[in-house]
């Protein structure tokens, strides 16, 4: 994927540049602005259309793509991007009636606010979320859902207790829009707010026939030596990579795997990742900031070999339709869990089981900054390490950066590791 930022600028009213690798993705110059869009055939008609995706420098490239991969997915699907925008115009016009469904309530929250305030894919996955836990009551007119009826379809959900607070939170939300935008008559109760006040706990992932709780996983020096001198050559190398990599930066999975070669930059002091704010956990967050990251011991060798490679991402994937990508996280949390004692994945393929069990990637950014604490590391700066952003008035007035710090205590943290690799524990 290539993008050049100075053409941009210089493009003239009525121009405009495509992206490299993302087929239909444009950038085009109006008089006064520049705008982003998807131009595509309409799987319905099949004609050439577009739709706008936002406003260019506003809305970075890294965010434009993801937005237009979700476009692309939907339009893959059969859907007609443009007809589904018109049909929202229109439906803000639909005059309250006692005939709007469920159903529809859940198409006209998604297309109406989820894809303009959240993350494409995200947005996407909230919708089919939602499309599938309401399937039985999709034709149900909203003034007739009743508190029992709500209570009902979110118990039907209680043994997935993460899924049932997000699809109870989203119906809530979902209905908060249609009253707002005047769909449903103003004294519809929303009885999605009403049903179990109290969140549904976790039970947590089911590992050999039992529930792990909400219980949180540190390894133990010597369950990490085992891990990286015993387990961690039996997977590939990327998984390797991206398991020392958060073991040794404690950083966020998601944003391990989406590590490009102009986030490392080499300063006076040592190699450097930055990961855009636009990638971060806590992008929408405005005190959020880039998360700047300090390669030390393992972790540089492992970013300077990715990086010698030249590729648009230093863990990269093949789509099915053979484009580069980014590899995904769910990719090397399978991965960890295929070779675990108790995995029935392919239970007719014989393999090697890794010897520390019971354990997730997450779980080794967890592990190292616990180490981090034991180490004597500052709770800010631990917290900065981990690109938390600080609460309340702390997180206002105590700006910061801690750069000189975080190099300081992940090169403690490497050192040990790099004892407890050799037993010198």
């Amino acid at each position: 994927m290539y993008f050049d930022a100075r053409a941009a600028k210089a493009l003239a009213p009525g121009a405009h540049i495509v992206v490299d690798g993302c087929p239909g993705l444009r950038l085009q110059a109006a008089e006064t602005k520049k705008t982003w869009t998807y131009r595509y055939k309409s799987p319905v008609d099949g004609r050439m259309k577009q739709v706008r995706i936002g406003g260019w420098p506003e809305l970075a490239l890294s965010a434009a793509v993801v937005r237009w991969e979700g476009l692309r997915a939907r339009r893959d699907a059969g859907e007609d991007l443009s007809l589904t925008r018109k049909g929202e115009k229109l439906a803000a016009k639909v005059v309250p009636t006692s005939s709007y469904t469920l159903g529809r309530l859940v198409l006209d929250y998604a297309d109406g606010y989820l894809v303009k305030r959240r993350e494409a894919k995200g947005a996407l996955a909230v919708r089919q979320r939602l499309l599938k836990a309401i399937d039985a009551h999709k034709s149900t007119p909203v003034a007739m859902i009743s508190r029992s009826m709500a209570f009902e379809l979110i118990e039907g959900l209680s043994d997935r207790p993460v899924m049932a607070n997000s699809v109870k939170a989203e119906l809530a939300a979902a209905l908060d829009y249609a009253l707002d935008a005047g769909r449903v008559p103003d004294d519809t109760p929303n009885w999605w707010r009403q049903v179990f006040r109290k969140k549904l706990r976790s039970l947590g992932a089911l590992r050999d026939g039992k529930r792990k709780g909400t219980g949180k996983r540190v390894l133990t020096a010597d369950e990490v030596r085992m891990l990286l001198t015993d387990d961690l050559p039996m997977f590939s190398q990327q998984v390797q990579d991206f398991l020392v990599l958060q073991l040794w930066t404690c950083t966020r999975g998601a944003e391990i795997v989406q590590m490009r070669p102009e986030h490392i930059s080499h300063e006076r002091d040592g190699m450097w990742w930055t990961v855009p704010k636009e990638m971060l956990k806590t992008r929408h967050t405005d005190a959020a900031s880039d998360l700047r990251v300090p390669l030390e011991g393992r972790a540089a060798a492992v970013v300077a070999r990715l990086s010698a490679a030249n590729g648009p991402w230093l863990f990269p994937s093949r789509s099915r339709k053979g484009e580069i990508q980014a590899q995904s996280q769910a990719y090397m949390q399978s991965k960890v869990h295929y070779l675990q004692p108790y995995s029935n994945s392919r239970p007719d393929h014989i393999r090697r089981r890794i010897k520390v069990s019971h354990w997730s990637p997450h779980d080794l950014r967890r592990t190292g900054r616990t180490w981090l604490a034991a180490l004597g590391c500052p709770h800010e700066v631990g917290e900065a390490i981990l690109g938390h952003v600080l609460p309340g008035v702390a997180g206002d007035y105590n700006l910061y950066a801690y750069d000189k710090e975080r190099r300081q205590w992940l090169a403690a943290l490497s050192v040990r590791l790099a004892q407890v690799a050799v037993g010198d524990a």
